[in-house]
């Protein structure tokens, strides 16, 4: 499978924020999301093929105990059900990050699901093939049975809010399970955000999810 890289680090988003653990990105999405904080896994996917051997064998190189299987979409990738087999039997916690379009009988212990809202859609000629693919809630909910989940929403603005009762809704998701985060790539944008978007998930029940990662290290890449 294409791997664009494999770095030890913390978590910086959902339930297990603050947890370190050892981060397998996979190069390759079937969304193009116009705000997308990993372009080189997207809009320009890089990377080098990787055995799933050769991925175990560099994820040793770190003495953690937790995985992160993200991307770009994982669940596309080739060889991702051997490769979360393999860790199983390593012994590790997997968390799995997907967009939630897609569904594959992965191993895991954290389905960690951003379904793509509204203002994800980019501009150009992306924008159709992006929009009929972003939701799927049929997907979803085979996801959600498949291990413990949560449901991370990347929120841009407050009308957002309409899109995300609706998901959770038609996935009967469970209100202590969604986390709103805000969209941002930079630590001033995330805390302009987060002053209003705390207020809405004191007032609808829903958890708010800091971006560790990104008010540590700002926006770079291994981190």
């Amino acid at each position: 499978m294409k791997i664009a890289e494999i770095f030890y680090s913390i978590q910086g988003e959902g339930t297990l924020a603050g947890v370190p653990s050892v981060f397998i990105r996979s190069s390759g999405c079937n969304l193009r999301c116009s705000w997308c904080d990993t372009p080189y896994t997207s809009w320009n996917p890089e990377g080098v093929d990787m055995t799933v051997p050769e991925i175990l064998e560099k994820v040793r190189e770190f003495s953690a105990t937790h995985a992160v299987v993200t991307g770009g979409e994982p669940l596309i990738a080739r060889d991702i059900a051997a490769l979360t087999q393999t860790l199983r039997q390593a012994g590790m916690h997997i968390t799995i990050e997907t967009a939630g379009t897609v569904f594959s009988p992965v191993q895991c212990d954290l389905m960690s699901i951003s379904p793509k809202l509204a203002n994800s859609t980019p501009a150009g000629p992306w924008a159709i093939q992006h929009d009929k693919l972003r939701i799927k809630i049929d997907v979803l909910k085979r996801l959600m049975d498949l291990c413990d989940y949560q449901l991370k929403f990347v929120v841009s603005a407050p009308g957002d809010m309409e899109e995300i009762h609706d998901i959770v809704s038609r996935t009967n998701a469970e209100t202590g399970k969604v986390i709103l985060m805000p969209e941002g790539t930079d630590p001033a944008r995330l805390r302009e955000k987060a002053v209003w978007l705390a207020e809405l998930c004191k007032s609808q029940h829903y958890r708010y999810g800091p971006r560790l990662h990104v008010d540590i290290w700002g926006d770079r890449r291994g981190v």
